[in-house]
């Protein structure tokens, strides 16, 4: 079950950090839940965690307003509880079931929730982004004050569709903001490796669009400068480029060996860079009181691996509905 949104205003209260807290470590004990259950032989197809990069969704996906939509990328779980969808029926969705919120067609790369705002996940980089535009040109054309979101890594930023996109938000000047997970591996690929620039902000110059940069591992930072982007696109000023520097504290996909990076720069990074860690202390929170908010999250995550367990197989014809050519 999802916190209450956090009301919209300038300034975050200690309570409202603590439902951030509380959503974060959700999606944190969700995917090593999914991870456990995958090496089990549980859950088919592959699965790519998010951890390390909590505070993206959550900082992101608070500072939205109802009715603003999100399209989302291959790592796609913690975007889509952040969005509302329940932890439930995503389990659900990963184990193939009907009651999933994708009725067991899409699995982990391909989580849909239309009613919740999320347009999907996708399996092709960069795949999001011209849903993203699209979306934004007919809230543009239909006067609702609404935004579009588009979640990608720093890798889909060499992708074609990435720069059509972009160039024709900003040519439309459409409410829509793109929001860079720069985890700073293109899969296994170094950013010094496949991009000719280190600021990748400077993406969006050559299209004149606003671009503001933020540190993805602080939630709070993140959801400030998502109301800004967001209120700037709402406001008709045109669409944002969100760059967020952020940290995958795994590798690309459950079973990566990440023989690309040393085992002391992962390490090194794990212990520096938990948004986790930075949140609890700058909360001060007692271990008394992240033992309660873990077990509090633990029994919906359990919870939720029962629901999808005891859910309802599809049915082989199934597997020809919803054809089209």
């Amino acid at each position: 079950m999802r916190v209450a949104k956090v009301e919209q205003k300038g300034t975050l209260s200690d309570a409202d950090l603590r439902d951030f807290f509380r959503e974060m470590l959700l999606i944190r004990r969700f995917e090593e839940k999914v991870e456990e259950r995958f090496r089990a032989g549980e859950l088919p197809g592959f699965l790519h965690v998010a951890i390390g990069q909590e505070a993206v969704a959550v900082g992101v996906c608070r500072a939205l307003e109802e009715g603003d939509v999100i399209a989302s990328t291959h790592r796609a779980h913690g975007h889509t509880l952040a969005k509302g969808t329940t932890p439930n029926e995503l389990m659900a969705e990963l184990y193939g079931k009907l009651e999933g919120c994708s009725h067991g067609y899409g699995g982990s790369m391909h989580l849909y929730d239309v009613e919740r705002g999320n347009m999907g996940a996708n399996a092709v980089v960069g795949g999001g982004l011209p849903a993203t535009t699209g979306a934004a040109l007919a809230f543009k054309f239909r006067g609702e004050p609404r935004v579009a979101v588009a979640f990608f890594g720093d890798g889909a930023t060499n992708i074609g569709t990435f720069h059509e996109s972009l160039n024709l938000a900003q040519l439309w000047q459409v409410p829509a903001v793109f929001v860079c997970e720069n985890n700073h591996w293109a899969e296994s690929t170094p950013g010094w490796q496949h991009m000719p620039i280190e600021d990748i902000s400077q993406r969006a110059v050559a299209y004149g669009m606003k671009a503001v940069k933020v540190d993805g591992q602080d939630v709070e930072a993140v959801y400030k400068a998502s109301r800004k982007a967001l209120e700037h696109a709402r406001s008709g000023k045109g669409p944002v480029f969100l760059a967020v520097e952020t940290y995958r504290l795994v590798g690309h996909y459950i079973g990566d060996p990440q023989v690309y990076r040393s085992k002391e720069e992962l390490q090194e990074t794990r212990e520096t860079q938990d948004p986790l860690d930075h949140l609890r202390a700058k909360l001060e929170l007692s271990d008394d009181e992240v033992e309660e908010i873990d077990r509090e999250v633990q029994e919906i995550v359990d919870a939720s691996v029962e629901f999808a367990k005891n859910g309802t197989e599809p049915k082989p014809e199934d597997a020809l509905k919803n054809i089209y050519a």
